[in-house]
């Protein structure tokens, strides 16, 4: 999970706990309220009912229920009970409602003076009253129908307000944090696309100085030594090339004299090819790295429009000079649109180099010394396939296939370095372009060069 994702659902989740438990909280706190509240009403009615059947002498009980029946706080399915110090009912109002109750109720009374407590859907308040003459018992059990409707309607709105809200906070906090998260995905974009061939990038930062400023910078500062290091390193890599060039090309010129002198012994000669041979594989490895160093000085300027296909003849010339045995077939795919296709902008020595690896290794490692070259297009790029049959290379192989000096199981016998398809490779991101190596088919390599059109 990315870190974008991470603060997102930590956020929301937090928002949601936080706004159930507050929702939670007012839902128990307005329920004890109405129970109180409910309870308050049903003692003011009690002691009413008390007070106007002890202290009232023209009231009796049947003009008490009138006034019950009667009254403003008349409560729903009311039921009244009102007995006396010998737990006598002499009250009892004219109503369906029943409440159970037992002299163990009245006894708890005596020696507490109230309770309340719940009966199925009634709740049932009880009291003590106690005159200078006589005590009473009063028992009224009600339902609080406009309360609980209330109730109700406050946990339907805090449900939906819940799930309202939450979702609002999942949507908004995802949106919010990505925006403010937008630097960071930037940042990382960009040092996801920094290689060895565009080390001078860097970030941009703003003056505000926030968390992903001060990276950034430390991450210039970063890039800038890394940058020096590396151009020392290649400098050095290019400079050591370049001297080593002319001693072996005076060692090579003077074996070559000596191979050619008609003293020279046959068996000396035999030594002195083998030693030729091997001062010629050094001379190619240090021209090698003399290319790849140059390329990553980008000493190369990519301005230029060229003809691909007229540089894929040129690297099948020389390559016909030193390999004149390799047999290399050519196809071009018909289109309307291909001579346009065909002119790239980039530089030629290079592109020539880079193909002319190419089909020398198709070539080198083909077991009837013969490729195939077709240039084609599609919707977005010009193709170059090269195609040889021969021994394939795993898939293990295959992924390291354009890293330096990797050579397949199936070079053994053939001379080389394994950094031709490297070079390759970089010049073609030079041109930003792209190589790609495929099993098309039994014992069938296949590379593919694609150029953006």
């Amino acid at each position: 999970m990315t870190l974008k994702n991470r603060i997102s659902l930590l956020v929301s989740l937090l928002f949601t706990i936080l706004f159930g438990l507050a929702s939670t909280l007012i839902f128990v706190l307005y329920s004890n309220f109405r129970k109180e509240e409910f309870r308050d009403r049903l003692e003011i009615k009690a002691l009413s009912n008390i007070k106007l059947l002890v202290n009232v002498k023209e009231v009796d009980d049947q003009l008490l229920k009138i006034i019950d029946q009667n009254s403003i706080n008349k409560l729903y399915n009311e039921k009244t009970l009102v007995f006396d110090s010998h737990y006598k009912l002499i009250y009892s109002s004219i109503d369906d409602a029943r409440i159970n109750w037992s002299i163990d109720d009245l006894k708890y009374l005596k020696k507490h003076k109230t309770f309340f407590k719940q009966q199925g859907n009634y709740e049932v308040y009880g009291v003590f009253y106690d005159t200078k003459d006589r005590d009473f018992y009063a028992l009224i059990s009600a339902t609080d129908d406009y309360g609980k409707r209330k109730l109700l309607f406050l946990r339907y709105t805090l449900v939906i307000s819940y799930i309202f809200f939450t979702c609002i906070c999942w949507v908004l906090t995802s949106f919010m944090v990505k925006k403010a998260m937008n630097p960071l995905s930037a940042f990382h974009q960009k040092i996801k696309n920094i290689n060895e061939n565009n080390l001078d990038t860097r970030i941009e930062s703003k003056s505000n100085k926030n968390e992903i400023d001060l990276i950034a910078n430390e991450f210039n500062f970063m890039m800038d030594r890394i940058e020096v290091s590396y151009q020392k390193q290649k400098e050095f890599t290019a400079h050591a090339s370049h001297e080593l060039r002319t001693p072996l090309s005076r060692i090579t010129s003077q074996i070559e004299n000596v191979v050619a002198d008609p003293n020279t012994s046959v068996e000396r000669k035999s030594f002195l090819k083998t030693i030729l041979s091997d001062v010629n594989q050094l001379t190619e490895l240090i021209n090698s790295l003399l290319v790849l160093s140059k390329i990553d000085n980008k000493n190369y300027e990519n301005n230029e429009v060229h003809r691909i296909d007229e540089i894929i003849f040129s690297a099948i010339e020389t390559l016909n000079k030193s390999f004149p045995d390799f047999v290399i077939l050519f196809e071009i795919e018909e289109n309307d649109n291909l001579d346009t296709a065909l002119e790239i902008k980039g530089n030629k020595n290079l592109l020539e180099i880079a193909l002319s690896n190419v089909l020398k290794n198709a070539c080198v490692y083909s077991d009837n010394k013969q490729a195939k070259v077709k240039i084609s297009t599609d919707n977005e790029h010009l193709i170059i396939s090269v195609l040889n049959t021969g021994k394939t290379l795993s898939e293990t192989e295959q992924k390291n296939l354009f890293q330096p000096f990797m050579r397949g199981e199936n070079s053994k016998g053939t001379s080389g370095f394994g950094l031709g398809l490297r070079i390759v490779q970089r010049i073609l991101n030079l041109h930003s372009a792209t190589i790609t190596y495929t099993v098309s088919d039994i014992n069938t390599n296949l590379f593919q060069l694609f150029f953006h059109l």
